[in-house]
């Protein structure tokens, strides 16, 4: 009996003692799947943030958020996506670059709606050029062919356009006229049109056979004149100097490597509007 009373004694001191020192507490095993959320991060989520410094501090001691996922608005979205932005920016930038090496610079802040206009993908679809028949006055057979040459010129210049000149009334994208004189000083004038995106599409060089003088030309005088207007055709606008072609009144005979490399850049480039948004 004391043996069995001994036993009882032992047991009863073995269970207090592990209740006192063993047993974990209930309230620290509360896991992730608790729904409480940290007292601190409550206060921190609710209170502004005046002051930036202990907020820093704050946000040391806890691991960095991680970045918010770049969302790429698509087109017809609410305005252009990411990437059309990017290039329309590096495009700006390469045309700022080329500064006194051309003058698009010069055409794209003079022009009213910052697009750039120019054929696409014409060389293995040459642009259909019509020339046709005429009885103005001082014209000469000879005309022709100083215009075929300066449409010549032009692609021998690099620049990735080719022309028919043997297309017909049906399916011409480009007809060439004449006139016996233009009010004013100017001798010529260039009419294009173009897509939304910036394609040319078709256009019509009329060429006078007077100058604003009255003194009839000759063929090498139509031949810088039709240089002058096949330059707005393909894209290009005035430079303001005076030693290139695209002058607003020509003063040389032939292309200047300025014109060359403005031509170039322009077909280097995608067609379109610069503007953000536009």
């Amino acid at each position: 009996m004391l043996i069995l009373v001994s036993t009882l004694v032992v047991l009863l001191a073995s269970a207090a003692l592990w209740n006192a020192f063993v047993r974990v507490p209930a309230r620290a095993s509360a896991g992730p799947g608790s729904g409480a959320a940290p007292a601190e991060s409550v206060a921190h989520a609710a209170s502004p943030a005046v002051d930036s410094v202990r907020d820093t501090a704050r946000a040391a001691a806890q691991p960095a958020p991680a970045p918010p996922p770049m969302v790429v608005p698509p087109m017809g979205a609410g305005g252009p996506s990411y990437i059309v932005l990017l290039a329309r920016s590096e495009i700006r930038r390469r045309i700022r670059s080329s500064a006194g090496s051309t003058y698009l610079n010069e055409i794209v802040s003079a022009s009213t709606d910052s697009i750039l206009h120019r054929w696409d993908g014409r060389v293995s679809s040459p642009v259909r050029v019509f020339f046709p028949p005429t009885t103005v006055a001082n014209f000469q057979p000879a005309f022709l062919d100083a215009v075929r040459s300066a449409f010549q010129r032009w692609q021998e210049a690099g620049v990735p356009v080719r022309f028919n000149l043997d297309a017909d009334s049906s399916s011409a994208e480009v007809r060439v006229q004449w006139r016996i004189q233009f009010e004013g000083e100017r001798s010529g004038q260039t009419d294009v049109q173009w897509d939304e995106d910036g394609r040319l599409t078709s256009g019509v060089i009329t060429l006078a056979t007077f100058d604003a003088k009255g003194q009839p030309f000759g063929a090498d005088d139509v031949r810088v004149l039709a240089l002058h207007e096949i330059g707005h055709l393909i894209g290009l606008d005035h430079s303001p100097d005076q030693g290139d072609i695209m002058y607003t009144q020509p003063k040389v005979r032939d292309l200047s490597p300025r014109d060359i490399r403005t031509a170039a850049l322009l077909y280097d480039l995608a067609p379109g509007p610069l503007r953000v948004g536009g």
